[in-house]
Parts: structure tokens; C-alpha cells; sequence
């Protein structure tokens, strides 16, 4: 993998990317959003990935935003087009992989880095880091999703007051809204990224990622969650996964998923 701009390593079904522009607080920019996107499609093609943590270099930020310099001048089409392009070319991805993702979230996760973290699918955070969407201090709104994902995951009510108000929650209030998963010291944080991970990837590759599916299509208003669980669940039948877990089972011995 040749991503100038990220640390890609793997060990144990699991693969670690670490965000690597300490001097920006590893904010977002278009090169860091193409190499992201195709990093993660590179790793959801990869038979012997089964969970991949992302995080941020140095202890400040997971992600302190997206890199203002890089459109503050930008007019009506310009960001319109950032948008979209972004969410297409890595929000979206993220969220859509059948390869679970979690986010490590240390220091500042705010706007763009916040936006990022939500698209994840399970979030631990340090008893350090601070998130929240300050845009709107900006004269701007978030762009890549956050209207959308954060009321999903604390509350209309609340997903209103932290955007318009453009306030920082703290760790643990945000675990308590349900913006994270786990509050965890720093130097614990990729520790219980791991241990999440790895019972991730004992189980089957192939039920995972259907699961997911079946999540996400519950957000959808084009699809109807419940239908898809019902093929979804009719599928795994079918794979070879189903027939080795079924078959561990009768036989009191681990399973050995190879995935699809």
C-alpha cells in the first residue's frame, strides 16, 4: 500500500490506520480523504482483514477537522461539489464497508474529524478527547454527513443543540449520549480497539459484513431493514461460513471461517 499521507499496518485478521499529519492535527484534506476512500476499498478487498481500527497520529487529535486553508475561498458550486465529492469518496464508503471499522478516537475529533468518526461503526474514545461540530462558528454547516449521523446517534434534540450551539462534549458525556461506545484512558485506547477487534474477528467474515448490511438498510429510506434482514438471514444459508459454524457447533470445536 504506497498512502504518503497514512501508517497501514496488520496483524491478527486486523488492520491499524493511523492519519499521519501531526503538524495539521491531522486534519482532513482532499488528499487525505482519496487516500483514505481508497485505502479502506483496498482493505475491504483483503480476504484476511476481518476489523480495521483508524486513528490519528500523536496524542492531541484523532482528527481536529478538515483543512479550512483549502476552501476558505471557495464559492457556491466549489462547495457543494467538496461535499458531495467527499462523502462519496470516503464518508459513505466508510459506513457501507462489510468489514466493521472502529474508531480510536483520541484528542480532538471536531467537524470534519467528528463527521469522520460518526461514519465509523463503533467508537472508543481516550478520556482526553473532546468532538463536536463547530461549523456553524464558521458561518458554514458540516458537510460530510454530521446533520444526518449525529441525530441518529444522540437524539434530534440533542444533535440540534451541539450543532447550533457549536460546543465540545467531553468524553464521558458523549459516552452517556451515545455519540461513543467507551471512555478509556489514553494509553489504553488502541488496547480496547484491539479487544473489540479481535472478538470481531473470530467470528464469521461473511455474517458480519451481511449484518451490517442489514443495519444500514434500517437507515435507508430507499430500502425496508426488515426485508433486507429476511434475505439477508436467507443468504448466509447459502455460504460456506454457515455451514462451518453450524458444523463447529454440533461437533463442540471452534469454527474456521475463511469468509466469502
Amino acid at each position: 500500500m504506497n498512502y504518503p499521507l497514512l501508517l497501514v499496518t496488520s496483524e491478527n485478521h486486523i488492520a491499524t490506520i493511523i492519519i499521519n499529519r501531526p503538524d495539521k492535527l491531522n486534519a482532513l484534506n482532499m488528499d487525505v480523504i482519496a487516500q483514505l476512500g481508497a485505502c479502506m476499498q483496498q482493505l475491504e478487498s483483503d480476504a484476511d482483514i476481518r476489523a480495521i481500527i483508524l486513528t490519528g497520529s500523536g496524542e492531541k487529535a484523532f482528527v481536529a477537522g478538515a483543512d479550512i486553508s483549502e476552501f476558505a475561498h471557495f464559492n457556491v458550486e466549489q462547495g457543494r461539489t467538496l461535499a458531495a465529492k467527499g462523502q462519496k469518496t470516503l464518508f459513505d464508503v466508510v459506513e457501507n464497508l462489510r468489514t466493521p471499522v472502529i474508531a480510536a478516537v483520541n484528542g480532538f475529533a471536531l467537524g470534519g474529524g467528528l463527521e469522520l468518526a460518526m461514519s465509523c461503526h463503533i467508537r472508543v474514545a481516550s478520556d482526553n478527547a473532546r468532538m463536536g461540530l463547530p461549523e456553524v462558528s464558521l458561518g458554514v454547516i458540516p458537510g460530510y454527513g454530521g446533520t444526518q449521523r449525529l441525530p441518529l446517534l444522540i437524539g434530534r434534540g440533542r444533535a440540534n443543540e451541539l450543532i447550533t450551539t457549536a460546543q465540545m462534549l467531553k468524553a464521558q458525556p458523549a459516552c452517556d449520549a451515545g455519540l461513543v461506545n467507551y471512555v478509556v484512558p489514553q494509553e489504553g485506547l488502541l488496547n480496547k480497539c484491539k479487544e473489540i477487534a479481535l472478538k470481531i474477528a473470530a467470528n464469521s467474515p461473511t455474517a458480519v459484513g451481511y449484518a451490517l448490511q442489514a443495519v444500514n438498510a434500517g437507515f435507508d429510506s430507499s430500502q425496508n431493514g426488515f426485508n433486507e434482514e429476511v434475505e439477508l438471514f436467507g443468504k448466509a444459508f447459502g455460504t460456506a461460513d454457515f455451514k462451518e459454524g453450524t458444523t463447529a457447533f454440533l461437533e463442540k470445536r471452534k469454527p474456521n471461517f475463511k469468509g466469502e
